[in-house]
């Protein structure tokens, strides 16, 4: 279940609707749908990672008999549907449920219908086409920090950004065994 109060900005996305949307996903889906979930699931766990949105992805699971199923994967809140119930009912149920007068949620479907009705509810809506852009921008800057990072010399002692001069003398004349010099 989602803790509403543990996150200020919180991000819906209807599964299969990006499966279904993103080339290679839609792909892989035709020869293991297991596995284009799980691929979806580690995207969105790396952009939640990096945005500080909460991520939440749901499934239709329309015909597929029983109560729903809700875990969390990576850190990702992942919903099955329960039994007669779409992945478009589900997103507005969570989105009244969830809704909150510092918190914004962003709906992530490329369905018409669903994102004006999630729109009406106070919603903000996120095409699959503008949800993947994010994502990949999201990776390219991480990349980069990462990249620049180690380019960056590592300092042997990060202590002595912190301590003046003089002190850092002392200390060396310490280690060094010049003891009567240290006081």
């Amino acid at each position: 279940m989602v803790k509403a109060e543990d996150w200020r900005d919180i991000l819906l996305v209807d599964g299969y609707n990006m499966i279904g949307a993103w080339g290679e996903l839609k792909q892989l889906s035709q020869a293991n749908l297991e596995e284009a979930r799980d691929q979806l699931l580690d995207m969105l766990a790396d952009y939640q990672a990096y945005s500080g949105r909460r991520v939440v992805v749901i499934f239709d699971a329309y015909r597929v008999p029983g109560l729903g199923v809700s875990y969390k994967q990576r850190e990702i809140q992942v919903y099955f549907t329960k039994e007669k119930e779409t992945a478009d009912e589900c997103i507005e149920r969570l989105v009244r449920e969830l809704r909150h007068r510092r918190r914004q949620i962003y709906v992530a479907t490329s369905d018409l219908i669903e994102q004006h009705v999630i729109f009406a509810q106070g919603a903000l809506r996120i095409s699959a086409r503008e949800l993947k852009l994010v994502i990949a921008q999201a990776k390219r800057e991480v990349e980069s920090q990462i990249k620049e990072r180690a380019q960056k010399p590592l300092k042997r002692n990060p202590l002595e950004d912190k301590l003046s001069l003089d002190v850092l003398l002392k200390l060396e004349r310490m280690r060094r065994g010049n003891q009567e010099d240290s006081k």
